[in-house]
């Protein structure tokens, strides 16, 4: 795998086609972002430009006048390449560099590019491989038009399209093998979630950079990599640790989101981002030093309703306090987060208060029963002791009584499986 730090910066022009009446704010934190991520991948930006536009124009993107703009713009900071912060169909990026004579890229190619090179694990390059793949199959097209540009002339569109043809057939050869391994580790983790039953589950979500890496290492004290990049963290990290209450649990670290997260990415990652899914409390951390945390926190929200993990319970957590100039801040997000926590994990500030609160979560999210067994189903026992917080346990001359707490929206699939027993409420 290449290094994205080794790689050599390239001059980048960026561009966004924006509704008209955007504000300027709104555009500026869009290409701020998008400035990031080409940091990240390894390119510079040597000049902005967006237009506002009814619809993006379905040949360029944009006008024949902002067209030469960029051109000119092109010409005077040596860009290589032009970067749109919205996705571009094949047509418009073919269209695109016949006009500009550089490379074009969309939003969604960066972002790609980043999780190739950041990708470690096998389960990781195996994600991202075949994202990149369903990415680049509708775009084989332009890739061999660039082949008969190279090569020229008479002689060279026929096997063109043949190769077209090969090349899309092999590309889907392999984007079904890359799923069946997906499918292969998607069981094995499966295996790896069951073997935790019974022990209180939180995981990390958040913008890409909020801090959740470092969080994770404050709570758990486990060593974990950390750095100062989006997208640092590409694989899932679960570690345990004790609740104030000395309870044993397990805290995972997932993906960083970021707006306009590609769909393939999303699709892909949906087994390593399955630990959120199956949580019984999520962890969001926000990053309270950036001016668009509202905007971050709505992005977060939306790709884990995508990800049909919208209803699990949730804790706001404020990272970075230590960082933050205008601590009058603080109080205006608690009336307007009420439960929120603020904390510092780089400094450790709050870290017991924040415990707490995941705890009570947790605690809120459940339902306390009590279990009757007969002797001669006593082999359910262990069973239970794996799939529930098993609170006290009394052995009768009926049979086996278990205080036991499971998550409350488990509990109507917990009585289906031991229903034929004996299986009560209390209030205790």
């Amino acid at each position: 795998m290449h290094d994205i730090g080794l790689k050599p910066r390239e001059r980048a022009t960026i561009v966004s086609v924006i509704r008209k009446g955007t504000s300027p704010a709104i555009v500026s934190e869009h290409l701020d972002e998008l400035t990031l991520l080409l940091d990240t991948a390894g390119a510079d930006v040597s000049a902005r430009v967006y237009q506002e536009r009814v619809r993006p124009d379905l040949a360029t993107a944009i006008g024949k006048g902002k067209l030469e703009e960029v051109k000119l713009l092109i010409e005077e900071n040596g860009s290589s390449m032009v970067v749109f912060d919205d996705d571009l169909s094949p047509a418009q990026v073919r269209n695109l560099e016949k006009e500009l004579k550089v490379k074009v890229l969309d939003r969604c190619g960066v972002i790609l590019d980043i999780f190739a090179a950041r990708a470690r694990s096998t389960e990781a390059r195996t994600q991202v491989e075949l994202a990149q793949l369903e990415y680049l199959l509708p775009r084989l097209t332009r890739m061999w038009t660039h082949l008969s540009k190279q090569y020229g002339g008479v002689g060279t569109r026929g096997p063109g399209e043949t190769q077209i043809e090969t090349d899309r057939r092999m590309y889907r050869i392999r984007m079904q093998r890359l799923r069946e391994k997906l499918g292969v580790i998607d069981k094995q983790r499966e295996v790896q979630r069951s073997s935790r039953e019974g022990l209180p589950r939180f995981a990390l979500v958040g913008y890409t950079n909020a801090g959740k890496s470092s969080l994770l290492k404050a709570i758990t004290l486990a060593e974990t990599y950390i750095e100062d990049r989006l997208f640092a963290t590409l694989d899932t990290t679960v570690r345990a640790f004790e609740l104030p209450s000395g309870r044993r649990a397990l805290l995972s670290d997932t993906v960083g989101f970021i707006r306009k997260l590609p769909t393939q990415l999303v699709a892909s990652f949906r087994s390593t981002l399955a630990e959120a899914i199956e949580a019984d409390v999520l962890i969001h951390v926000v990053d309270v030093t950036s001016d668009h945390l509202r905007d971050h926190i709505d992005v977060v929200n939306a790709t884990l309703r995508q990800l049909g993990a919208g209803d699990v319970p949730m804790l706001l957590v404020f990272n970075k306090i230590d960082a933050l100039e205008d601590r009058l801040m603080l109080h205006d997000l608690e009336a307007e987060f009420p439960g929120c926590v603020f904390v510092s994990a780089a400094r450790s500030i709050n870290l017991g208060r924040l415990m707490e609160r995941m705890s009570e979560t947790y605690d809120d999210s459940t339902t306390t029963s009590v279990v009757h067994l007969p002797y001669e189903h006593g082999g359910l026992v262990s069973r239970l002791y794996d799939h529930a917080d098993v609170l006290k346990r009394d052995d009768l001359e009926t049979g086996i009584r278990l205080l036991i707490r499971v998550p409350s929206d488990k509990l109507s699939e917990f009585r289906s499986r031991y229903g034929q027993w004996t299986v009560t409420d209390s209030d205790a």
